[in-house]
């Protein structure tokens, strides 16, 4: 049974309420003579891998350098190299794409970077995985649970398997068993706050406004109960946007709220990855791309744009390599796919970059340290949920713990447990000793589960990142980039870009394809060949809430002839 039959996804199919497509612009002559392949074709070339690689440059046909892997550089690389463009994907990893060799513990076990959901609107990365033609390798949707150190607080069902109702109903209608520690009246409390969803959009300025704010302080204004605060906002924050709320862009709060849980009944339910995504997704994604014809550099770090001093126009990518050395890849147009803290070292050892304004303002953007932990026991131990969230065990850090037995395959039929514990805001953290890491997460697991108590650490493996992840904290809308630039021929990809006309927001790994697929599309428009990649966008607005933002959009008009901002402010 596939995953969309099991779960009852019905994301690729055409209902009342299928995604709506998004096209890039319209067709355009492809740039060669490369033959547009079936899925068949596809899933064949996925499998041959590299050895269809062709490294030898072609002259006939346009050059575009992305820089940076992921799920935006992979998705820029992958739809220009069926369009036929010549195109090079650099990374400074060594094995972008699959997992790295020095991640694993000292009795080699494999350790991953996080674990990483993948929800229900995640409408363009299910397409792309059933392109790839490999085994389905998502779980099915999965209940959560949200713990604190007096236990379960909060369970997470799973939306898609209850009847459907108008969405903030259904959501009410099928938790309202499952709060144990918060009242009806302190989840009250949130209902005001429905004013600034229906208003935070409604304009760029007022965007801009609630982007001046914290999630804090618009929490404060509308009157939420410090315990719905406490135990439930405050720690979903931390692990959805990686911060405490007041340091989080009430904006930003908002778009990502929308899109994971409040813009229609099924938005927060969620699968993961049976194994390594590197491995199992990523893998065979840049098997495909190669077998089309695109390159794959790892090692090469990007240093700088070489410009024709003659037009001002981008013509290469400076990369240095591990050894020091240096090379020049031409490029009729250049994408950047990488995060905060690689652009601002980028744009650190850049003069070209760093003598435009556009980006010298990304270099007041910060990023946020997160920790990635994974420990194995000498037994198994059962879990109530797959995927859990920790709640309040620390002041200003994030946690989630996921049991691997459960989720992986290649843990399913194993006697030892293993468990993956996630910190996010981590920054208190960072400075302890694995030993001390280790000892905390199975400290906390055992108030969680009684089975740890008597289980036995056998072997464990503790992964930092200092500023690794976007900080979305107020203000922060403008130093964000957009996708074009003043170049003309260089484009920007990446879930912190803004102006992304898609529902997916916040930080979301959906998001960054979409935005990598937009900067294909971008590089299409702009050279004049080949056709934009075809996106699929969240569903619409249920009507009673388009119906909510447009009275909003009225009243605003009219409160604007008083002086007055709008209703949510």
């Amino acid at each position: 049974m596939s995953h969309y039959e099991a779960s009852g996804n019905r994301s690729l199919q055409t209902t009342r309420s299928s995604p709506r497509p998004v096209f890039g612009g319209p067709a355009r002559p492809r740039c060669s003579s490369h033959t547009w392949l079936s899925r068949t074709q596809l899933s064949t070339r996925a499998q041959q891998g590299s050895a269809q690689t062709r490294t030898e440059s072609q002259p006939n046909k346009p050059k575009v350098v992305v820089i940076g892997g992921g799920w935006a550089g992979f998705g820029a690389t992958k739809h220009l190299a069926q369009e036929g463009y010549e195109v090079t994907l650099l990374d400074g990893s060594p094995n972008p794409g699959g997992l790295a060799a020095g991640w694993r513990t000292a009795q080699g076990r494999a350790v991953e970077a996080g674990i990483k959901g993948f929800w229900y609107q995640y409408h363009n990365i299910f397409a792309l995985l059933k392109e790839l033609g490999i085994p389905w390798p998502l779980t099915d949707w999965t209940k959560s649970g949200f713990w604190g150190p007096d236990g379960l607080r909060i369970e997470s069902p799973v939306f898609s398997s209850q009847p459907r109702l108008p969405t903030l109903l259904g959501q009410f209608v099928h938790t309202f068993p499952l709060f144990r520690t918060l009242s009806l009246a302190d989840r009250a409390t949130m209902v005001p706050v429905l004013a600034a969803v229906l208003d935070f959009d409604a304009s760029p300025e007022n965007f801009q406004r609630y982007d001046q704010m914290s999630a804090k302080e618009l929490f404060q204004r509308y009157g939420v109960s410090q315990r719905l605060y406490d135990e439930f906002l405050k720690p979903l924050l931390l692990v959805g946007l990686f911060a405490p709320p007041e340091q989080i862009s009430a904006a930003s709060m908002l778009e990502t709220f929308y899109f994971y849980t409040l813009a229609h009944q099924a938005d927060f339910d969620v699968c993961w990855c049976k194994g390594s995504v590197s491995e199992l997704i990523f893998k065979p994604l840049v098997d495909l791309i190669q077998g089309l014809g695109g390159r794959i550099q790892g090692g090469r770090l990007a240093s700088d744009l070489d410009v024709n001093p003659e037009t001002g126009r981008v013509q290469g990518v400076i990369a240095r390599s591990r050894d020091g050395s240096e090379t020049t890849y031409p490029a009729d147009a250049v994408i950047f796919a990488v995060g905060i803290t690689g652009m601002q070292k980028l744009i650190g050892a850049s003069p070209t970059l760093a003598a435009r304004p556009e980006f010298r303002r990304i270099m007041t953007l910060q990023g946020l340290d997160v920790m990635a932990t994974r420990l194995w026991f000498d037994r198994r131990v059962e879990t109530r949920f797959p995927s859990n969230v920790l709640s309040g065990f620390e002041e200003t850090t994030g946690g989630t713990f996921f049991n691997l037995n459960q989720l992986q395959d290649e843990y399913k039929d194993v006697a030892e447990g293993v468990i993956a514990a996630d910190f996010y805001h981590s920054n208190e953290l960072m400075a302890l000793s694995d030993e001390e890491i280790v000892q905390k997460v199975h400290d906390t697991l055992k108030i969680c589960e009684p089975g740890f108590r008597d289980a036995k650490v056998v072997d464990s493996a503790v992964l930092r990142f200092s500023k690794a992840v976007t900080h979305f904290n107020p203000g922060s809308l403008q130093g964000r980039p957009r996708q074009w630039t003043s170049f003309g021929n260089v484009f920007m990809a990446g879930d912190w870009v803004k102006d992304v006309n898609h529902g997916a927001k916040g930080l979301s790994q959906e998001r960054a394809f979409v935005t990598g697929l937009t900067a294909a599309n971008l590089v299409v428009k702009h050279l004049g060949c080949g056709e934009p990649a075809k996106l699929l966008d969240t569903e619409p607005d249920e009507p009673h809430i388009a119906l909510g933002k447009e009275l909003n959009k009225r009243l605003q008009s009219t409160l604007s002839l008083f002086g007055a901002n709008s209703l949510g402010l």
